[in-house]
C-alpha cells in the first residue's frame, strides 16, 4: 500500500465529534511527518496538524489546537485526527498527507509528497 487512506468522514451536528483515520504501509509510515489538511469549497488547503511518527511530535495551524487532537499507533501505520466541537465551517474535506523525515515549518501542503483521496466531513442540523 503506496498510497495513505482516510476515513472516517460523515455528517454530524454542530457540536458533535468525529475521529479520522488515516493509514499506509509500514514503509511509508515509518520516520516520516504526517499531517492532517482540509479544503473547504473555493478555499486553500489549510493546514491543521501533524505529526512525526518516529517520536510523536506535533505541530498544529493557527487556533486548530483548540478542538482538534493528532495521534497515532505506530504499529499499525495509522495517524488519527479527533475533531471535536465541530462548527459548521468546519465542513470541508479532509486529507493526510506524508512527507518523509521530520515535519517542517511552514506548515504548507507543498511539503508533502503523498496524499490520500479524502474523506468528507459535513456539519449541518
Amino acid at each position: 500500500q503506496d498510497h495513505l487512506v482516510e476515513t472516517g468522514g460523515g455528517s454530524v451536528q454542530p457540536g458533535g465529534s468525529l475521529k479520522l483515520s488515516c493509514t499506509t504501509s509500514e514503509a511509508m509510515y515509518r520516520d516520516s511527518c504526517i499531517a492532517w489538511f482540509r479544503q473547504r469549497p473555493g478555499k486553500e488547503r489549510e493546514g491543521i496538524a501533524s505529526i512525526y511518527t518516529s517520536d510523536s511530535a506535533t505541530w498544529y495551524g493557527d487556533s486548530m489546537k483548540d478542538r482538534f487532537l493528532i495521534s497515532q499507533l505506530y504499529f499499525k501505520n495509522t495517524a488519527y485526527l479527533q475533531l471535536n466541537s465541530l462548527k459548521s465551517e468546519d465542513t470541508a474535506m479532509y486529507y493526510c498527507g506524508r512527507r518523509p523525515g521530520y515535519c517542517v515549518a511552514p506548515f504548507s501542503a507543498n511539503s508533502y509528497d503523498s496524499w490520500g483521496q479524502g474523506t468528507q466531513v459535513t456539519v449541518s442540523s
